[in-house]
């Protein structure tokens, strides 16, 4: 699967061709319209199945070091909610420049300060799901540091380059599978 195709397959998830068209509306630096959302919709282009088929919530990311504070990611949560409030589906907006505030009283690993939304990104606990999508005037740009292959080819392998817990992995690979059969699940060991 090419960038091209991806994009396109990605658009055929209405929820998806909302986000990707509003989120310059933001006003947001470094957003991505990430992860479940655009694998899972591949997935469920491959199975046969709805577009927004299992899809649990659409994940934004966004990068804005000027003001890391709760206060202001709420802000940007609440304009968020405005904007998209129309599309009736569960939409979660982090700034990525505060993960590293909150993700170890929550998750119990450390994390470290980021530079981008990119580098968020590769740290997702699977590689299918490191992949965003950026609206860039009328065209996409796709960042998958890993490539497409493991989301073409129906697998699960684990990313144990950050932050990896194999508990969290194996729960999340469970709700997966649950919704995808026919997905190949690689163990974490």
């Amino acid at each position: 699967m090419d960038q091209a195709a991806f994009s396109d397959l990605i658009l055929t998830n209405r929820n998806n061709q909302a986000i990707l068209e509003r989120l310059p509306s933001l006003d947001l630096k470094d957003a991505w319209l990430v992860s479940g959302a655009l694998f899972q919709t591949a997935w469920n282009h491959l199975t046969g199945r709805p577009p927004g088929h299992g899809i649990k919530d659409y994940d934004i990311f966004y990068f804005d070091d000027a003001d890391p504070s709760w206060e202001a990611e709420d802000a940007v949560i609440q304009r968020a909610a405005n904007v998209f409030e129309d599309l009736d589906i569960e939409i979660e907006v982090r700034n990525q420049a505060r993960v590293h505030l909150w993700y170890e009283g929550h998750f119990g690993l450390p994390y470290p300060a980021l530079s981008s939304s990119c580098e968020g990104i590769d740290r997702f606990l699977a590689k299918a799901c490191m992949v965003g999508l950026q609206p860039d005037g009328g065209d996409l740009t796709l960042y998958a540091p890993v490539g497409l292959d493991d989301i073409a080819d129906l697998i699960i392998r684990p990313n144990l380059t950050a932050n990896f817990d194999a508990g969290h992995y194996a729960a999340k690979a469970a709700r997966w599978k649950s919704c995808w059969p026919e997905l190949t699940v690689l163990p974490s060991d």
